[in-house]
């Protein structure tokens, strides 16, 4: 995915200093930065990166004054940490959900499945465990005997859920 800095600023209430056209499709640590990375600062002590940052856009927080200048697209927000947050929030939702239970996936009979759900490679899934409605298993999770999944959760690659735990839903 593509955005441009006008986008970016848009969506979190942000105001721009620089170009509003420049485009980033990724995310990268303020002190790794690259051409079409996007940063954040929010802690003080990393200040000296964003006068070297190759990032593209920084978030900074609007009480942010420079002591340099600052060859990357700067966008002010209120709390850069959060903004940071939000945009990975946002582009997580954006992405294709997953749908349909893998061949390889091993599901116990007494085991209660949703609608609408993704259940990846090699899962197991144990006796009597509830998986909910809209909810993503991926690949190699572990859900023990008597388990419940409440609808919208995500597992990713790996997790082990041991026997008679309850997940609430959207977690």
């Amino acid at each position: 995915m593509e955005f441009t800095a006008a986008a970016i600023a848009g969506f979190l209430k942000g105001e721009i200093e620089g170009n509003p056209d420049v485009i980033v499709n990724t995310v990268a640590k303020i002190e790794e930065g690259h051409e079409g990375a996007l940063s954040f600062l929010a802690n003080p002590k990393y200040e000296h990166y964003i006068y070297t940052t190759r990032s593209s856009i920084v978030l900074v927080n609007k009480s942010f004054t420079p002591s340099a200048t600052v060859s990357a697209t700067m966008i002010r927000v209120d709390n850069a940490y959060e903004s940071f947050a939000s945009l990975l929030q946002l582009v997580e939702k954006s992405r294709p959900r997953k749908k349909g239970i893998h061949h390889s996936a091993v599901i116990e009979p007494s085991a209660k499945i949703g609608a609408d759900v993704y259940i990846g490679a090699f899962v197991y899934i144990g006796h009597d465990t509830i998986v909910g409605d809209n909810s993503a298993i991926y690949p190699h999770a572990y859900l023990g005997d008597n388990s419940r999944i409440g609808d919208g959760c995500t597992l990713y690659p790996g997790v082990k859920i041991y026997h008679d735990v309850l997940l609430a839903g959207n977690v």
